[in-house]
């Protein structure tokens, strides 16, 4: 079956740092981050992006990135929603940030084929996302928050929640020393 629109390059996602929208003193792209629209990608002071990460920029909204932020290998950042991440943000290696997703379309036709449904994700400062963690649409994550490594993050989560598992659960709060249970 044939789509029912033509498919087209997004890219090669090679960049040059006058590209960018915003790219601050002392930030570091390793040679092979892939980067897209790099016009609407915006870095702050002192961010470092490791080695093979996606900075997946779109034609409409932007992708901010604070300073002191430090991304990891591998980490797939997509912004089509629109993506802000605060100053002094861990991203782990392979972590996943999505901010579209395919619409409710009709049960009969491929969801492939749906229309594309936008939700921009907020991480504020100070926070931390472990390992191939992966946060969906329209996530907003508040101040000094740490994922747990392999997380899915479908909901919000308050300042200074510590939140694992699959989907996500506060399992305690930052300087309580202590896990919630049930």
């Amino acid at each position: 079956m044939k789509p029912p629109f033509d498919r087209s390059s997004h890219g090669s996602g090679r960049w040059e740092v006058q590209q960018f929208g915003a790219y601050g003193v002392g930030t570091v792209l390793e040679d092979d981050v892939l980067v897209f629209h790099p016009e609407n990608v915006e870095l702050g002071e002192h961010v470092y992006v490791g080695h093979l990460a996606v900075l997946k920029g779109y034609h409409i909204n932007k992708m901010t990135i604070g300073t002191g932020t430090w991304i990891g290998e591998m980490a797939y950042l997509g912004a089509a929603g629109g993506l802000s991440i605060g100053a002094n943000v861990g991203i782990g290696p392979r972590v996943t940030i999505i901010t579209s997703r395919h619409a409710d379309g009709d049960a009969d036709g491929p969801i492939l084929h749906a229309p594309i449904d936008y939700d921009e994700v907020q991480i504020g400062e100070n926070s931390d996302v472990g390992v191939a963690a992966v946060i969906l649409p329209g996530v907003r994550i508040g101040r000094g928050v740490q994922v747990g490594a392999g997380a899915v993050v479908t909901t919000d989560v308050p300042d200074n929640a510590v939140v694992a598992g699959v989907p996500a659960r506060i399992i305690r709060y930052r300087g309580e020393g202590r896990t919630l249970h049930g």
